[in-house]
């Protein structure tokens, strides 16, 4: 399964800066192992559901650990049997534009 997630603490208790939050969730998917991506809005993980699931967890509950209110945004491509496919789905995209005149 493919997951893209956005977690962020929320209001204004929140001590340390939205990045510094934010860093924290990113460095516990990287150290999951687990293929990922992060870019300006969100971070893409690649895993079975329950590990997946897990690091989105602790991510959240790292980034709640410096503030009383979090937000998190969670979109999941749940396709058992497919692997590979936070590269896949971008090539085969690239593929039909190198392919436009």
């Amino acid at each position: 399964m493919l997951v893209a997630f956005s977690v962020a603490p929320s209001g204004s208790d929140s001590s340390g800066g939205v990045a510094k939050a934010v860093a924290e969730a990113v460095r516990i998917v990287r150290e999951s192992g687990l293929p990922n991506e992060t870019n300006a809005m969100f971070t893409l993980i690649e895993g079975e559901w329950d590990e997946v699931m897990d690091v989105v967890k602790r991510a959240t509950e790292a980034v709640q650990a410096s503030a009383p209110r979090v937000s998190l945004v969670l979109k999941a491509d749940i396709r058992p049997g497919y692997t590979g496919q936070l590269r896949a789905k971008v090539e085969r995209v690239e593929e039909h534009l190198a392919d436009t005149p």
